[in-house]
């Protein structure tokens, strides 16, 4: 009965083990993509118009401010409407993504 439920335990450790190896493998290689993505856009959109990609950061980056500004001001009251839920939701996904790059994308190869 104790060989039983050693061999058990055992068995449970090595799925979770190799689990989380392959699950690790699959989001550097998510993150790495991404990267990859991100570069390729912004060389695009530099070899296109250099002034309009710099437009676009700007504009880009006056978005993810006011999404931060009223995500981390006083709670007003209500709901959050119309461009104040759009900055807010534009903020935190790119919040999200530059922690998911942060973690993943800097142990892999192709930095």
């Amino acid at each position: 009965m104790r060989v039983r439920r050693a061999m058990k335990g055992v068995g449970e450790f090595l799925v979770d083990t190799v689990g989380e190896a392959v699950a690790e493998a699959v989001l550097s290689l998510l993150a790495c993509l991404l990267l990859g993505c991100l570069v390729l856009i912004a060389y695009l959109s530099w070899s296109f118009d250099p002034r309009l990609a710099i437009a676009g950061g700007g504009l880009l980056s006056l978005l993810l401010a006011h999404g931060a500004w009223r995500t981390f001001r006083a709670p007003g009251n209500g709901r959050r409407r119309g461009l104040a839920a759009l900055t807010t939701a534009a903020f935190g996904a790119s919040a999200a993504t530059a922690l998911f790059l942060l973690f993943y994308a800097t142990d892999c190869g192709c930095l």
